[in-house]
């Protein structure tokens, strides 16, 4: 028996395993099923659909998510690496209340310990499921309340412009939307904040690996394999340049690929480093230390592509026709140069960062703990 009912809180964390088993649809059977709170990584974040999405976890994942994590009890995570970007340097930090049960078909994985006592099963997702659904497992359906009103109240802070505009962006998707995007500040944003209607969306996403430049060769590879069906495409300024050129491909074999630039003119997680680590010592990373940005709208158009520069994100809803029509396109729209990448964990205290008024912290774990 692998579920016990003695936990209270238990959560189900899913990474890009869980697709590479072909298990999405087992996933969002047991998580309606039993009401369980399901929680992913980076690279799985298009695995939980509108109904069932609450946040990614990591240096970088949704404060709710993060939080939950310091009250669960239990955590059955499938196909997660569980690296340093998720549980951090201070392994004993992570879930500090939670027994771990890991799934995973790779070996090596399983090699390392997050935690002591942790449970292990090196088998296919798929298969784990399988002996998951099987199980006699309670609901969880005010456990599932709590997590939903901690998401509810922390959903105000932590945003960005950048998430405004993911969020503007994701609304007017269509149902199982296919998505590629690049790395840069805009890549953390989706993480955040690009939910996909319907359960058969997919975002190609880079995780770990900060390929900058790789959102436009995967919405063309990913176009080419659906028959040409309209894609998306979602980049910064900086990483968009790495790859520009393949807008000649984009329009000699007519994609309707639809390319939106989060433009805040600056290479921002590098300068953000800089700000934080080097004491605003920039170099090549803004405009003003040497980085350079083009028109994106004059380069697209030279190649025969339709193309608009917004001055706010809220302008997308002028360009509705321009996202399901058969033809490619690029919307450059315009972010503050101050634009930032929130919330951060701090491994070394597990603190989220910026900081929120104590009495807004104070609820949140109430609600969490079941005392409100």
């Amino acid at each position: 028996m692998i579920f016990r009912s003695t936990y209270n809180k238990p959560i189900l964390l899913v990474g890009n395993g869980v697709r590479q088993a072909g298990a999405e649809a087992m996933v969002h059977e047991f998580a309606r099923k039993t009401n369980i709170p399901v929680l992913t990584t980076m690279n799985g974040v298009d695995l939980t659909p509108e109904d069932i999405h609450i946040g990614f976890i990591g240096v970088h994942g949704n404060r709710v998510a993060n939080m939950i994590l310091e009250e669960c009890d239990l955590i059955i995570s499938i196909g997660a690496r569980l690296g340093i970007r998720q549980v951090g340097r201070y392994t004993q930090r992570f879930a500090p209340k939670a027994h771990l049960v890991r799934v995973d078909i790779d070996e090596n994985e399983l090699s390392r310990n997050i935690k002591e006592d942790e449970n292990k099963y090196q088998t296919d997702a798929k298969e784990f499921l399988k002996m998951l659904l099987d199980e006699n497992v309670p609901g969880y359906s005010s456990w599932r309340k709590q997590c939903l009103e901690a998401k509810r109240i922390l959903d105000k802070y932590d945003k960005q412009e950048g998430n405004f505009a993911v969020e503007k962006i994701a609304s007017l998707l269509p149902e199982n939307s296919v998505v590629a995007v690049d790395v840069g500040q805009h890549q953390c944003w989706c993480a955040q904040s690009l939910v996909l209607k319907g359960d058969i969306g997919r975002i190609h996403i880079s995780g770990g690996y900060g390929t900058m430049g790789c959102a436009l060769p995967y919405a063309i590879g990913s176009c080419i394999s659906i028959n040409k069906k309209v894609t998306y495409c979602i980049a910064g300024d900086g990483g968009f340049q790495m790859n520009i050129q393949e807008l000649e491909t984009v329009k000699r074999e007519n994609l309707p690929i639809k390319i939106f630039i989060l433009n805040n003119r600056v290479l921002g997680k590098i300068s953000e480093t800089q700000h934080t680590n080097h004491k605003d010592r920039y170099a090549q990373t803004t405009v003003e230390s040497g980085y350079t940005v083009p028109d994106f709208q004059k380069i697209a158009e030279a190649y025969g592509i339709k193309a608009a520069t917004l001055k706010s994100y809220q302008d997308l809803d002028n360009y509705k026709d321009w996202f399901f029509d058969s033809s490619p396109c690029l919307l450059n729209i315009m972010l503050p140069k101050e634009s930032y990448l929130t919330p951060k964990i701090k491994w070394e205290t597990s603190a989220i960062y910026p900081v929120l008024p104590e009495d807004i912290i104070c609820n949140v774990k109430n609600i969490l703990r079941g005392n409100n």
